[in-house]
């Protein structure tokens, strides 16, 4: 489906039952289907700029203290294992985009090289 069609579904969707509106609109958004790479890159920047101020000292992004230091450590170390795993995904796909988008270009230049004339032919006159 088109855009309008997303857009008009998720109107009705927030008419008839209004979480079901939202359950769509994370959809959309979480599945890229309205064209919100912009939005992903902004998130992107965001979460690096959380990991930085992490890596200074600063750990404000993990919630307030639970009065329990041990299960503080643990919520902590899991969100950091997390955060590791999303990265290291993230690094996946693009190494998997990367060879998608080589494997296309080398067959693109394979078919070119077939269907390229003979030198030895003479080039198309212009008409002037």
């Amino acid at each position: 489906m088109g855009k309008p069609a997303w857009i008009g579904l998720l109107v009705l969707s927030f008419i008839v039952f209004w979480p079901l509106g939202f359950a769509i609109l994370a959809y959309l958004i979480w599945s890229g289907r309205m064209g919100c790479g912009r939005w992903q890159h902004k998130v992107d920047r965001m979460r690096e700029r959380a990991e930085e101020w992490e890596r200074r000292g600063f750990k404000g992004w993990h919630g307030p203290s639970s009065g329990n230091h041990a299960f503080d450590e643990y919520r902590n170390e899991t969100m950091r294992r997390l955060e590791e795993e999303q990265r290291e995904f993230k690094d996946f796909l693009e190494r998997l985009r990367h060879a998608k988008d080589k494997h296309e270009f080398d067959q693109f230049m394979a078919d070119r090289r077939t269907r390229r004339p003979n030198n030895d032919s003479p080039a198309p006159e212009a008409s002037a």
